[in-house]
C-alpha cells in the first residue's frame, strides 16, 4: 500500500504516460519518414495538444477526487488516444499532416517531419530526465540519505 502510494504521487504517473506517448508517437513519426517516397502515402500524426489536454483533465480530476498529488491518473480515452486491453496507451492517429499533394500523391514535408522528431524526442528525453530525478529522490529516502 505505501509503495502504491510513493509510486503514484506528484509529477510520476504524469511523466510515465508522457514517456509512453511520446514513445508511441516516435514509432509512428520513424514510419512516416520511412515511406516518404511511397506513392500514395498520407503521413499520419496524433495531436500533442490533444495528449496534453487529455493529461491535464485527468490531473485535475485527481487534484478534485483527493485534494491534492496522491492517487492514480484515470485518464479518458480521446478519438486518438485508446485504452488497450491491458490498459496501455494506443494511439490511433487520425490528424493527417500538413503538407503539399504531390503528382504521386504524397503531402510529404521532410523539414516538417523532422521538427516533429525532434520535438518528441525533445519530450521523451525531458519527462526521461524529470521521471529519473523522482526516483532519485525516492532512492535517497529509502537509503536515508540527505
Amino acid at each position: 500500500m505505501f509503495l502504491d502510494d510513493v509510486v503514484n504521487s506528484g509529477a510520476i504517473p504524469a511523466l510515465e504516460m508522457t514517456m509512453r506517448f511520446a514513445g508511441r508517437r516516435q514509432a509512428l513519426l520513424a514510419h512516416n519518414i520511412a515511406n516518404l517516397d511511397t506513392p500514395n502515402f498520407q503521413p499520419m500524426d496524433v495531436s500533442p495538444r490533444g495528449f496534453q489536454r487529455m493529461l491535464g483533465e485527468a490531473i485535475d480530476r485527481r487534484r478534485a477526487r483527493t485534494g491534492g498529488e496522491l492517487g492514480r491518473l484515470e485518464w479518458r480515452q480521446t478519438r486518438e488516444i485508446r485504452l488497450d486491453a491491458r490498459g496501455g496507451m494506443q494511439l490511433r492517429p487520425e490528424t493527417p499532416s500538413p503538407g503539399i499533394l504531390f503528382h504521386d500523391r504524397n503531402n510529404r514535408d521532410l523539414e516538417r517531419m523532422m521538427q516533429d522528431l525532434a520535438e518528441n524526442v525533445a519530450v521523451f528525453r525531458i519527462a526521461t530526465d524529470l521521471l529519473r530525478n523522482q526516483y532519485s529522490k525516492i532512492h535517497d529516502a529509502i537509503g536515508e540519505r540527505v
